[in-house]
């Protein structure tokens, strides 16, 4: 399959494809749907960003439209994290336009009540979370009798997140006679063996390499010491274009560099697990929308991200596995686009990155890092911000006259555009960069 338009598709999910520009699809897709559209079990691997939602709601959508409409809860999707279900839904919206088959998200955080209720009023597909779903199942409030489509997404994260024992509670709710799609960056022993246990002769897809990052991904590293970061950070954002997402060890070490660049007059904002929903939501929906330039994130919560067009990825922290690595690298150079890794090391971690280096067979490139003390960063703020209240500011063609009060003649009449002067308040003054006490 080299076009969309070669498949065999309704009228609605035809149109919905045109209209949201899907003419070729990725290799993952090409090679996915025509065997999921017959029925087959299938197990797919392929790296982040490849177009893995899209290979598997096809197939989903096509089947669902040729059944009659019942309330029943016909396909179930599992993901690993909130915010990969919420995007998981917004494509299945996007292509579903027009079909009367209806979504609901199963997930922690959001209104239980709003999620039963959109259950009860006839969704036919399910993306959840194991966690929450489970605690549909114990309580009675879900039932997943007349299930006959089961998809696992990013099964190796939700293995890793300890969702094990959540996805076997699961799997032993639906009937024996269904079919299951798998698809995971990798397959490790733990993903083997649930492919063994509950899939039936499935279709092996392999699409590049699971264990490398994309070749579009140029991957430098900087060694730095550990005070230093924050100030490399900002020189990198100053020359550099484009948005950023940047990864900490911890939530309360995201939470504090959010802050740093705030202060800094950087957009930025932050996800982690003690966010509530709605401010994660918030946090995605501004990064997407441009509103945020920067996003801090931690490795469990940015598994949902997926967003086009981020233009660099930055290692603040050093990821703890190399797996790691490929997932947060991974959500930049997406579709085709060329995407950059900046990976802050200390001295101490070099053994780190050859590690790293040896577990995913590449080479990355160490960049000299820049003297930049803090008065550098300061002074290059300050000569933009001259720079544009000179350009805004009156220009007079004789000498210029000022008049001082008489009750103000002692004061200094500075003319410096970061001081105070004649008493304005308001006057714009030098201000410090988070991080510079």
């Amino acid at each position: 399959m080299t076009l969309f338009t070669e498949l065999n598709l309704c009228p609605a999910l035809a149109n919905n494809l045109a209209k949201n520009n899907f003419v070729t699809p990725t290799p993952v897709q090409a090679q996915s749907i025509p065997h999921l559209m017959t029925g087959n079990d299938v197990v797919a691997t392929a790296q982040t960003g490849t177009g893995k939602t899209l290979a598997f709601a096809i197939p989903v959508l096509e089947a669902l439209n040729a059944m009659p409409r019942t309330k029943t809860i016909k396909a179930l999707i599992l993901s690993p994290t909130r915010e990969l279900a919420i995007q998981i839904e917004e494509t299945f919206k996007k292509m579903n336009e027009g079909t009367r088959i209806k979504t609901a998200v199963v997930v922690g955080g959001l209104s239980e009540g709003k999620q039963l209720a959109t259950i009860k009023q006839g969704a036919e597909v399910i993306i959840a979370t194991p966690g929450r779903l489970v605690d549909f199942l114990n309580r009675n409030l879900v039932n997943l009798s007349q299930t006959s489509m089961i998809v696992l997404d990013e099964a190796d994260r939700m293995l890793d997140m300890g969702f094990l024992p959540a996805l076997r509670t699961i799997l032993d709710e639906l009937p024996e006679k269904r079919q299951t799609m798998l698809f995971s960056a990798t397959i490790e022993k733990s993903v083997s063996h649930l492919v063994k246990e509950y899939v039936t002769n499935p279709i092996r897809i392999a699409c590049g390499s699971t264990t490398k990052p994309a070749e579009n991904v140029d991957l430098f590293v900087f060694e730095i010491d550990q005070r230093q970061k924050f100030e490399l950070l900002m020189h990198l954002l100053y020359e550099e274009k484009g948005s950023a997402l940047v990864f900490a060890r911890t939530k309360h070490g995201a939470d504090r560099l959010a802050d740093h660049l705030e202060r800094a007059d950087i957009s930025a904002t932050r996800i982690h697990g003690d966010r509530t929903q709605s401010q994660r939501n918030q946090a995605l929906e501004g990064f997407k929308k441009g509103k945020f330039r920067v996003l801090v994130a931690t490795d469990v919560a940015a598994r949902g991200i997926h967003v086009d067009n981020i233009a660099h990825v930055v290692n603040y922290d050093m990821p703890a596995v190399a797996e790691d690595f490929i997932h947060r690298i991974g959500r930049t150079g997406r579709a085709g686009a060329r995407g950059t890794s900046w990976t802050f090391s200390a001295h101490n971690e070099r053994g780190d990155v050859r590690a790293i280096e040896r577990a995913l067979g590449v080479r990355v490139t160490y960049k000299e890092t820049p003297s930049l003390p803090e008065a550098q960063i300061r002074e290059k703020k300050h000569a933009a911000t001259a720079a544009a209240n000179h350009a805004n500011a009156p220009h007079h063609t004789g000498p210029k006259v000022v008049m001082i009060p008489v009750g103000d003649a002692g004061r200094k009449a500075s003319q410096g555009p970061f001081t105070r002067s004649f008493g304005n308040k308001n006057q714009s003054r030098p201000r410090r960069f988070a991080g510079s006490r």
